[in-house]
């Protein structure tokens, strides 16, 4: 997963989802107990400054979730952000996903409104 190439301001938020697709597997006790601790030892050093991780439960309407999991990792700036999925770990982090799930994650880039 690459950023777009966005320049300084405020705190940016990168936020990665896991659709709940047919076939889809996720183990979210190793999600949360090594994957994630490796996200904050990976990025902290460049500007990882928080991250919330959600579990689906429904849709809306009481429907089937329409994602698994998210993950919304807030970086100090984009550059921080650049730093981090540029950096000398980015690729250990993103092949670690091969080992909790079998789901092509989304990502989106989003600043606090």
């Amino acid at each position: 997963m690459r950023a777009a190439a966005i320049k300084g301001g405020p705190m940016v938020i990168f936020s990665v989802l896991y659709a709940a697709i047919d076939g889809a597997h996720f183990d979210h006790d190793y999600y949360n107990a090594t994957h994630i601790p490796l996200v904050h030892e990976a990025f902290g050093s460049t500007g990882l400054t928080g991250v919330q991780v959600l579990k689906g439960l429904s849709a809306a309407d009481g429907g089937p979730a329409p994602f698994i999991a998210m993950a919304h990792l807030a970086f100090r700036d984009a550059e921080a952000l650049q730093a981090s999925l540029g950096g000398p770990r980015a690729a250990e982090v993103m092949a670690d996903v091969a080992r909790f799930t079998n789901v092509v994650p989304i990502a989106q880039l989003s600043a606090l409104a």
